[in-house]
């Protein structure tokens, strides 16, 4: 399926960008927010590549397979927005000390 592809591309997209501005950024809270972002970037992309893994073969070895990927990727996407939750204001707050500061 073209689309489903078009959302893996821009998932890892999103993983990529968001693992290199963790890279760049100085302030502890923003890293762990972006740090939360990528990894449902990531878990999108997991769980993607199973959704279409299950078009592209039908054999009982990728139905196993997939379901591990898909129940992967969909577990971190939880955990990395439960994570985004909760370091959202504190990065928030971290970015106004900052700005008050210089």
């Amino acid at each position: 399926m073209p689309a489903l592809v078009i959302f893996i591309i821009f998932s890892f997209s999103f993983y990529v960008y968001y693992k290199i501005r963790y890279v760049r950024s100085q302030r502890p809270m923003e890293r762990r927010f972006l740090s939360a972002k990528s990894s449902m970037a990531l878990g999108l992309f997991v769980a993607l590549f199973g959704i279409n893994q299950l078009f592209l073969y039908q054999t009982t070895v990728t139905y196993i397979i997939s379901a591990i990927f898909i129940i992967l990727g969909f577990g971190s996407v939880w955990a990395g927005y439960r994570a985004y939750r909760y370091y959202l204001p504190q990065a928030v707050e971290e970015a106004k000390e900052a700005a008050k500061q210089g």
